[in-house]
C-alpha cells in the first residue's frame, strides 16, 4: 500500500490538507481528523481518475524530501501526516474468513440495517480501519 505525505494546516474549526505529490488533491474539515478523512477520500478519487486515464500514479516523496524542499512550513503551523491510498483493482476475490459466531451475527445484523451485503460491510469496515477513520 502506498502512503503520501499530506500537509495539514488550520485553526479553530477550519482545517485543510493538501497532498503536494497529487496536484489539486486536497481535503478540508472542521477539525484535523475530518480534514484528513476528506483528503483520504479525495486521494482515492484522484487515483481512480488517473487510473481510468491509464496514467501511472506519481511516486510519493518522503517527508524528509518535502521538508528539504520547503513545501512544509512548520513555522506557519503546518504539519505533515502520512495518508494511505487504497487503490481498488476492480476485481473481487473470494476469501475464507473465520470469525466468532456472535461477531458474525452482529455483522450481518448491522449490514442488513445499512442495506449492505456482508462482504460490502466488512470491506467498508476494513477500509475505514486502514485509512484511520473512526
Amino acid at each position: 500500500m502506498t502512503h503520501y505525505v499530506g500537509i495539514l494546516d488550520g485553526a479553530d474549526d477550519v482545517w485543510g490538507v493538501r497532498v503536494p505529490d497529487l496536484p489539486g488533491c486536497h481535503g478540508g474539515g472542521a477539525n484535523p481528523e475530518e480534514a484528513i478523512a476528506d483528503a483520504t477520500s479525495a486521494m482515492r478519487e484522484w487515483a481512480a481518475a488517473r487510473i481510468a486515464k491509464q496514467l501511472p500514479m506519481p511516486a510519493p516523496r518522503t517527508m524528509t524530501q518535502l521538508l528539504r524542499s520547503g513545501e512544509i512550513d512548520s513555522t506557519a503551523g503546518e504539519s505533515a501526516v502520512m495518508i494511505p491510498v487504497l487503490i481498488d483493482s476492480g476485481r473481487p476475490v473470494r476469501a475464507n474468513l473465520s470469525l466468532d459466531a456472535g461477531l458474525l451475527a452482529a455483522i450481518d445484523e448491522e449490514a442488513g440495517r445499512r442495506g449492505l451485503t456482508r462482504s460490502a460491510f466488512i470491506a467498508s469496515a476494513a477500509r475505514e480501519k486502514i485509512e484511520g477513520h473512526r
